[in-house]
């Protein structure tokens, strides 16, 4: 399987792999869901939450604060 070569590779010592040709969206979506999962890869984690400390500033996404006032 294309899980079990990345495998051998990484035993060689290969720690950086470029999966892609001419990727479109669609596939980056099937190889993050079908072969990601088979690998020892981390999971990057997510910031803690500042919550909503005021209704002045701004957000980014739904939850997470910007670190510094934007300059305007």
């Amino acid at each position: 399987t294309v899980a079990a070569r990345v495998r051998e590779y990484a035993d060689l010592g290969i720690d950086t792999f470029i999966f892609s040709g001419y990727p479109h969206l669609e596939e980056s979506y099937r190889v993050a869901e079908l072969l990601f999962p088979h690998l020892d890869i981390a999971q990057p984690e997510r910031p803690a939450s500042r919550g909503y400390v005021s209704p002045f500033g701004e957000m980014i996404s739904s939850d997470i604060l910007p670190k510094t006032a934007a300059a305007s």
